[in-house]
């Protein structure tokens, strides 16, 4: 060190190179992160987000109009139909309380 002329050399690397696994990873990360194709990746992850999140509310949208088109029209239907199929079951009964052979059935005497 008498030859450095009382200098003292000083080895400081950047913060990449100090560190062999850390400086290749770094170096090689980045170059990734840099590279177009990740940033065509990363627009179209970004496109597909925006995507199906407008999907999500037209479906959303849908489910609503169907929801209430079936409240507003099938279940009223349906409402109708079972009070028929009670008043068809009652006149059964009735009829077979009164002895009379329900309609339909069809049978001979013997």
């Amino acid at each position: 060190m008498a030859s450095d002329g009382g200098r003292r050399r000083s080895y400081i690397t950047s913060g990449a190179d100090s560190n062999n696994g850390g400086g290749v990873m770094s170096r090689v990360s980045s170059a990734i992160s840099e590279s177009p194709f990740f940033n065509k990746g990363g627009e179209a992850a970004c496109e597909a987000a925006h995507s199906a999140k407008k999907l999500l509310q037209s479906t959303g949208r849908a489910a609503w109009i169907a929801g209430t088109t079936f409240l507003i029209l099938v279940v009223p239907l349906i409402i109708e139909m079972d009070r028929e199929q009670q008043l068809n079951e009652l006149e059964l009964q009735q009829a077979s309380l009164l002895g009379t052979p329900p309609v339909g059935v069809g049978s001979a005497p013997n």
